[in-house]
């Protein structure tokens, strides 16, 4: 791999300067991808960009930047695309700091910014040396999160037609999904979530997924997988909760589509749950009732003034193998199941040593 540093001056990444919603953003004269299809979109806000000019005006030093030369001879630019966008747009003529657009400035002014030095990385070398370059730089300002850097990698058509469902504000995925998934469509969220679920489904991890969809031509399979799995969800939980938000819906969709789900018994069941106060993780109300795991629900455990009580009332015996152990040596135990309603209380509580404890539940 090979990285080298250049002195750039912004009139050269200026010129061909082109800022288009449908081909990107391109610069130095054709060669410059600056908004590559694994980054997000512009993010700066007035003042972080006022600031890129002020900088540049008063002859400061930028952050250095990062660029990737690719294969055709072309460039992206890895770390930079902020900076690079705020002081093309002003030249362009598309904002004005302090009332004074860039054709306001006096031709020294102007000159300033248009000679001013910028100080870029240059990395060359395979897909792997890249990804390995990214994580390495990936350590300050807005870091590029771990889907942007497989973005960086595995870019193609198949991207390109992903993120249009996936990537933008108001995309379809976000307009179908908005209330069951976390993160933001911008930072890849929502398209990472949607990758690793289908890459489950084949037992495949993400970046195998992407490597082997890279060069095709669509990604309606993901789309298509994407909108069976939300379809699922609001069949068998018609009725929407909070709490929904955030489960990997995906995953049990791979496993559990097949199974057969009555959406009147599971919503009786969720209300109960819902106000059982022994069930403290709410959220897990839906992944038990799916696998019927009780991990999921963290059921309240008993008190250690309960299980003092209990300890006392059984005067240190185990109730299993009737030998007596010190309180440390044993552990509360339900006497009625909680999953057959028994509560975690003092009077439901039997105190058992570990190994018999262990032995009945199956740990």
């Amino acid at each position: 791999m090979k990285i080298k540093l250049q002195e750039i001056l912004i009139k050269d990444v200026f010129k061909g300067y082109k800022d288009d919603n449908e081909d990107g953003v391109v610069g130095y004269d054709g060669n410059l991808n600056i908004r590559p299809k694994y980054q997000r979109e512009f993010i700066y806000k007035d003042n972080q960009r006022d600031s890129v000019l002020d900088t540049v005006s008063k002859n400061f030093p930028l952050n250095v930047m990062y660029w990737v030369k690719n294969d055709d001879g072309s460039y992206e630019v890895l770390d930079g695309q902020q900076r690079t966008i705020s002081f093309c747009s002003y030249i362009q003529g598309e904002y004005s700091i302090n009332y004074q657009y860039f054709h306001n400035l006096t031709k020294e002014e102007q000159e300033k910014i248009l000679n001013y030095k910028l100080m870029i990385y240059i990395c060359e070398g395979t897909d792997k040396e890249k990804l390995d370059w990214f994580k390495t730089i990936n350590i300050a300002g807005e870091k590029l999160t771990n889907q942007e850097l497989r973005n960086a990698v595995y870019t193609g058509e198949w991207l390109t037609d992903a993120k249009k469902y996936f990537s933008k504000n108001n995309c379809p995925a976000y307009n179908i999904a908005k209330s069951h998934l976390n993160g933001s469509t911008i930072r890849q969220d929502f398209l990472e979530t949607a990758i690793s679920w289908i890459a489950n489904k084949h037992d495949m991890e993400i970046e195998d997924y992407m490597a082997k969809k890279q060069h095709e031509k669509d990604a309606s399979e993901l789309w298509t997988y994407f909108q069976s799995v939300i379809n699922w969800t609001n069949v068998i939980f018609p009725k929407y909760r909070k709490e929904m938000k955030g489960i990997q819906w995906g995953i049990y969709y791979n496993k559990y589509k097949d199974e057969s789900f009555n959406p009147k018994v599971l919503e009786t069941k969720i209300t109960e749950l819902m106000l059982d106060e022994d069930v403290t993780n709410k959220k897990g109300i839906y992944e038990y009732l799916i696998d019927g795991k009780e991990k999921y629900l963290n059921v309240r455990v008993f008190t250690d003034n309960m299980k003092r009580e209990s300890y006392e009332r059984q005067k240190g015996i185990c109730i299993k193998c009737n030998e007596h152990f010190e309180i440390t040596e044993m552990e509360g135990d339900h006497i009625k199941p909680w999953h057959e309603g028994g509560k975690t209380i003092a009077t439901n509580c039997q105190m058992l040593c570990k190994a018999c404890n262990r032995a009945k539940s199956g740990k």
